[in-house]
């Protein structure tokens, strides 16, 4: 008898990384102090009052019950546009926007929607490991574009263009970034996108974490106003961060009418629609919770600053690069894994991170801190255990 296999290109995959060094965590013995989860990136704070009584309310509506639009509900696509077009200044009307469910969701039905198994696509060097993973199931092939350390971690456009030159389909690139931290200056997004627009390649850029800029950073780019932006780029977004709703699984695309309707075909055979309640409610928070939002931003900002000062007092730890939710930092243990480094400091330290090795290639020497998810406290506490 021959035993039934299941998906090679699934199966060659690592277990999903956040729950293995979780994992490790449940092995720490709470000898010093209470457990310090910097791991997996998730809003440290709760939900706004409002916002939960929003989807309570909706949730309880029986209309909501029922399939909805497979594109996302008229009501957020209309008012996500709105809001688009205040933050970039341009032209986007509800036409330009999909909804799914969470940013991952709308990374793979754009990956589908523009490459096929045996096309490539170009990821930055960190990558996001759900990209990458996304890629190696679909059976895309990757090309990496390395973003030098000593250079804030940014794309080097030389090896960029090398990897559009020789055929990728597409570049995927993440900003504010994960795993590192590092936001993409305008000019250098603008370069990437006159590349992509040279050798016929999109340009996707997932801004999950754009809402945690720096206070008065302005707009994140003017690629919405270049003529002719539908045929190249496409954005990514999470309402996940912003409203502290992980758990409701809510994302966006924004990109030209015509690529909209290629993502709603993949998006009918995927999930049909995206949670139809939680979307209502966004639509109701989003221009409410304004001020909410900034607050966070501001908070976020300050757990930043704490843990500058935190990895300020401990030799040989460098942060490499910091921004919105994450810093990658570069630890002191040459010659030792990144994991191994990562391991220890769960289960003998009650510190959990990612290691760097993670997210690419020759990443060993670093770790991922999410420092959004805890408070200032509770960063502050770090010089001792890392010590």
């Amino acid at each position: 008898m021959t035993a039934a296999k299941s998906n090679s290109l699934v199966a060659r995959l690592s277990p999903p990384p956040i729950p293995s060094v979780v994992a490790w965590g449940r092995e720490y013995k709470g000898l010093k102090g209470p457990l310090i989860d910097l791991s997996q990136a998730v809003p440290g704070y709760p939900a706004h009052p409002e916002m939960l009584r929003l989807l309570g309310e909706t949730a309880s509506q029986q209309a909501m019950t029922g399939y909805g639009p497979i594109e996302g509900e008229p009501l957020l696509r209309q008012v996500y546009a709105a809001h688009v077009a205040e933050v970039y200044g341009a032209d986007i009307s509800a036409g330009n926007i999909h909804i799914t469910a969470g940013c991952n969701q709308a990374f793979m039905c754009t990956a589908i929607a523009l490459a096929g198994a045996g096309d490539t696509v170009a990821l930055t060097n960190p990558f996001y490991f759900n990209h990458d993973t996304t890629l190696s199931m679909l059976g895309i092939e990757r090309m990496l574009v390395d973003c030098d350390s000593a250079a804030g971690f940014l794309p080097d456009l030389g090896l960029a263009e090398a990897a559009l030159s020789a055929g990728a389909k597409m570049l995927a690139v993440v900003t504010p970034n994960n795993p590192t931290g590092a936001v993409y200056p305008p000019e250098l997004l603008h370069a990437l996108f006159r590349l992509c627009r040279k050798y016929g390649a999109w340009l996707v850029v997932d801004e999950t974490y754009r809402d945690f800029l720096a206070e008065g950073y302005g707009r994140p780019h003017a690629l919405l106003s270049e003529p002719g932006w539908e045929d190249t780029l496409v954005l990514l977004y999470s309402f996940s961060k912003s409203f502290c709703i992980p758990g409701h699984r809510l994302g966006a695309v924004t990109a030209g009418p015509g690529l909209v309707a290629e993502i709603a075909k993949v998006m009918d055979n995927m999930q049909i629609c995206a949670p139809r309640s939680a979307q209502v409610a966004v639509a109701s928070a989003l221009p409410v919770l304004a001020d909410w939002r900034a607050g966070n931003r501001l908070e976020i900002a300050r757990r930043a600053d704490t843990l500058r000062r935190a990895f300020s007092e401990l030799a040989g730890w460098e942060i490499a690069a910091i921004g919105a939710y994450f810093a990658f930092v570069r630890h002191p243990f040459e010659g030792r894994s990144s994991s191994e480094v990562a391991e220890e400091l769960a289960r003998e330290r009650g510190v959990i991170c990612i290691p760097g090795a993670y997210f690419g290639e020759g990443q060993e020497r670093y770790l991922r801190f999410a420092f959004a998810n805890v408070d200032v406290a509770s960063i502050r506490l770090l010089p001792d255990r890392l010590r």
